[in-house]
């Protein structure tokens, strides 16, 4: 047996409760993000706001776009990035280097992303993660820590380069008129699939079975695969700085880095806030069909303010849990975040079932500016199902899953005090 097969999952005692603070929050901002996508066809829910909503509908659409839209899967990315450093700092300290340890943690992840993606709900993220988790462990598990950042922007900024090329190849398609009008035909020939994507998923979430509800789910997938290509450097750009927070030291200690985490909440409140609210001014709806230098612009500033404010409010979380009166209240929600992939698809059964056509049938029927409340529900009884479960058992029922899956041996799940 090799080293690496003598490691044992994370013991309570070695966990950074900040950590699990901060999955928590990021499981609050996941869902207050998904649920229009549960409420209604998930590819409406990914084009900015709802030209359909007005009044209050409209105002919280706004809200929710402006402040959470893109910022806590960012954060969740952050956070897995962080997990991942901490993994391996691990089987290194015990004499492994922990690659097969890591690489079988993927494959259970992906196993499990691809029921939930499948079976479940087609707007899973895990199946990304555990592909990008792929390229981390192949490319950058020997990075040295001072070029972690330098990657971590080179990545996230790749996106932005390839919406540029695309609108410059658009704009200056408009000097010849033949390439001009063959790309207009190809934009109106996109829009028109997309319109038909978000009909077909209408269909087959709103009123389909369950075994339609699964096939339009395949055609989902397959078009979220599509789009990693696109949304993947990001991805794995967070993933890169998490896991720079890790090494350098800065979420084990951050005592001792507290200026930088005062730098990185002023730069999401002074530069990121603005960005993001004047692209959601210049350009509130994002179309398939449209492609100029102005809607690029808008794209670039929102890409830019959720990286920075996703680090504002992972900063504001670090620096609240340095006092002693907040660490006492945001440590509350500790328990969620320790079994966060247990409460991520948890989160996807209840929304399914209470929404969908083969459920309870509410789909498009809860109104946008209602939603943030039953998201409130939701959340504070899963901290509440954490808390009651985490008093009994070591691990949430996927975590106590995954580490099977990881480890080879059966973990022991029944606390010796329960």
């Amino acid at each position: 047996m090799n080293q690496g097969m003598h490691l044992a999952p994370v013991a309570a005692n070695e966990r950074i409760e900040t950590m699990d603070v901060l999955r928590g929050f990021a499981l609050l901002g996941i869902l207050l993000m998904n649920i229009e996508g549960f409420v209604g066809p998930l590819m409406e829910s990914l084009t900015g706001l709802n030209a359909r909503f007005s009044g209050a509908d409209r105002t919280m659409d706004a809200i929710i776009y402006v402040l959470v839209q893109g910022k806590f899967i960012t954060l969740f990315s952050l956070l897995f990035g962080m997990g991942f450093a901490v993994m391996l700092e691990r089987a290194q300290s015990r004499g492994g280097n922990g690659t097969a340890l890591y690489a079988r943690r993927l494959l259970a992840l992906l196993a499990i992303g691809l029921v939930h993606v499948l079976l479940i709900w087609s707007g899973d993220i895990l199946v990304s993660y555990a592909l990008l988790g792929f390229v981390l462990l192949l490319f950058f598990r020997r990075t040295p820590v001072s070029r972690l950042p330098k990657w971590g922007i080179a990545f996230a900024a790749l996106p932005l380069l390839l919406t540029w090329l695309w609108a410059v190849g658009v704009y200056m398609s408009q000097y010849d008129p033949q390439s001009a009008a063959e790309m207009q035909k190809g934009l109106a020939k996109q829009g028109q699939e997309i319109a038909a994507m978000i009909e077909s998923q209408r269909q087959a979430y709103g009123s389909g079975t369950y075994a339609q509800a699964v096939a339009q789910r395949a055609a989902d997938f397959g078009f979220m695969i599509f789009g990693l290509l696109f949304f993947g450097p990001m991805v794995l750009g967070m993933f890169l700085f998490g896991a720079w927070f890790v090494r350098s030291g800065a979420i084990r200690d951050p005592a001792a880095h507290l200026p930088l985490y005062r730098r990185l909440l002023a730069a999401g409140l002074v530069l990121g806030l603005p960005l993001m609210l004047w692209s959601t001014w210049s350009h509130p709806t994002m179309s398939f069909s449209e492609v100029t230098l102005g809607s690029a612009a808008a794209q670039t500033a929102a890409q830019i303010a959720n990286v920075l404010m996703c680090f504002a409010y992972f900063s504001a979380i670090v620096l609240l849990m340095q006092r002693p009166g907040w660490r006492a209240r945001l440590s509350w929600v500790a328990p969620a975040g320790r079994m966060a992939l247990t409460n991520y698809l948890m989160q996807s059964v209840i929304c399914t079932v209470v929404f969908y056509g083969y459920g309870l049938g509410y789909f498009e029927r809860l109104p946008r500016a209602w939603q943030p409340l039953f998201v409130l529900a939701v959340f504070v009884l899963q901290v509440l199902l954490s808390r009651w479960w985490l008093s009994r058992y070591r691990y949430g029922p996927m975590e106590w899953l995954w580490r099977w899956l990881t480890y080879l041996e059966r973990p022991t799940m029944r606390l010796a005090t329960a």
